[in-house]
């Protein structure tokens, strides 16, 4: 006898809520979810409203028990921020999801999501969803707090340069600027030969004096004084003070180095101009190309002094010039620069045009310089030089001029640049109506030197129009590959009014 198999589908049994008699599948609880909710509530105890601690002056969120962090609006940080607020009563429920719900950006709100699990009775387990909102309160922080007080600060760098241009400082200016080294500063005060920069703590002025020793040659000294102390728990209260020494040459300087300096840098003239200034002095001989750094520390040991200031240039014109094709090289020497190129000129001075003096000098600007063109030098033959290391050289080894650079329209330069740099906002006194001449000089040196500016933010001017790369004298320009565009972008991390939404 054969038994005939039938396929069956099983279903599970249904029975009826004990609360409203609705069939339900079976669970734990015999009770179908709408009657459990309106029984139970997973989220009591769960606080439907928090306020958060915001600091307008530095957007910074405040973090219990003592600290300010950053956060965007609806990122990670910012929702573990929200959590963080309610993490006692979460405890005691399972976190399954939670999110940003959104909301005007300057409406003050903040509305997270929560997705929460709950063992309830019998050992059901109860899902919820509901919506904790954060009311966003005003709150300044202590730091901004110090800030607004103008005199509070821990720690102080004094630079200092002694010299009479400011070409240095307003290079690293900009240095300062495009690595952000000024965003923890109190506040920067300008005076005659110098800045001052005021910090809230002692590290951050060390930072500080770091990076200057990395970009420019300088040396300092550190000092503190006692401000208070408490003898109970041994603390005590310091006020810090740095002060930096940068190296006294500037670019364009003509100087004289020591005998032994001179030796050991590859048997050069002790006659050099200064070039640049980075974080070494960057020199090179007049007369055979010759190029040497001279760094920091090498400087203290043998140091030396510029000859002339920028306000003793003298303007001359090129009556002949001839390129150097063979250079004779002493024993020793040093490397000799591929940028420029040798030239021997004769001048003569735009004051004695009257008179026929001529003047004759090598030159590292022999691819710059034509007959007829206008550059500016120092006259060494007719100038009073204070100097020791002179005072002991043969007055064979000093040339009569020491040319520095082509000289351009200033005016017609002015009105033709097309870009434009930005700067610290800082306290100014004892202003000086030579800074604006010095600045424009500082511009016409980034136009000329490209090392120089490779380092420097330069952002274009869209008031003046795009034109060619050199004008009609050919004075160099910096080309529009070179510039930024000058986004101006204010984003409120709480969203205030005409901020556009962040996602």
């Amino acid at each position: 006898m054969e038994y005939m198999t039938e396929s069956t589908d099983r279903s599970p049994g249904h029975i009826l809520c004990c609360e409203c008699g609705v069939p339900i599948s079976p669970n734990p609880a015999n009770i179908c979810v709408a009657c459990l909710r309106s029984k139970v509530d997973i989220s009591q105890g769960i606080p439907k409203q928090v306020s958060i601690s915001f600091c307008k002056q530095c957007q910074r969120y405040f973090q219990p028990p003592g600290t300010w962090i950053q956060c965007a609006l609806e990122s990670r940080e910012l929702l573990a921020l929200c959590l963080k607020k309610i993490k006692a009563p979460l405890s005691k429920v399972r976190l399954v999801d939670a999110g940003f719900v959104w909301t005007e950006p300057h409406s003050k709100r903040l509305k997270v999501k929560l997705t929460v699990q709950k063992e309830v009775m019998n050992g059901a387990i109860l899902q919820q969803v509901f919506v904790v909102d954060y009311v966003v309160q005003s709150q300044m922080c202590g730091d901004c707090h110090r800030v607004e007080a103008k005199d509070f600060w821990k720690a102080v760098i004094q630079v200092r340069q002694k010299t009479l241009h400011k070409k240095t400082f307003y290079h690293l200016e900009q240095l300062i600027l495009k690595y952000g080294m000024h965003q923890n500063t109190l506040r920067i005060k300008e005076i005659h030969d110098g800045l001052d920069f005021y910090y809230s703590s002692k590290q951050h002025a060390q930072k500080m004096v770091e990076f200057l020793q990395c970009t420019v040659p300088c040396r300092y000294k550190a000092s503190q004084r006692l401000i208070s102390q408490d003898i109970h728990s041994n603390t005590y209260n310091y006020k810090s003070t740095f002060s930096v020494e940068i190296v006294p040459i500037c670019k364009d300087n003509v100087v004289c180095l020591s005998p032994k300096l001179a030796q050991s840098l590859g048997n050069m003239n002790q006659i050099c101009v200064c070039i640049r200034v980075t974080s070494a002095i960057h020199l090179i001989d007049p007369n055979t190309l010759q190029v040497a750094d001279i760094d920091g520390s090498t400087f203290w040991s043998h140091p030396f002094n510029s000859l002339c200031h920028p306000k003793q240039l003298e303007e001359f014109i090129v009556m002949e010039c001839s390129i150097v094709r063979d250079i004779k090289r002493a024993a020793g020497a040093g490397m000799i620069s591929k940028k420029h190129t040798l030239g021997e000129v004769w001048v003569q001075k735009t004051s004695e045009m009257n008179t026929d003096k001529q003047y004759f000098c090598r030159t590292h600007l022999g691819h710059l310089l034509n007959p007829g063109d206008l550059v500016l030098g120092f006259d060494l033959a007719n100038c009073n030089l204070n100097d020791e290391h002179v005072n002991k050289m043969n007055s064979d080894r000093v040339p009569d001029v020491v040319l520095i650079k082509k000289s351009y329209d200033r005016t017609k330069r002015q009105r033709r640049r097309n870009w434009k740099l930005k700067e610290l906002a800082r306290e100014r006194e004892n202003m000086d109506t030579d800074d604006e001449r010095q600045y424009q000089d500082f511009l016409e040196d980034l136009e000329e030197d490209e090392a120089i500016r490779k380092n420097v933010n330069i952002y274009r001017d869209s008031a003046i129009p795009v034109e060619s790369d050199t004008d009609d004298e050919g004075a160099p320009r910096i080309s529009l590959a070179e510039m930024l565009e000058d986004l101006h972008i204010s984003q409120d991390a709480t969203g205030e009014e005409g901020a556009s939404m962040m996602t």
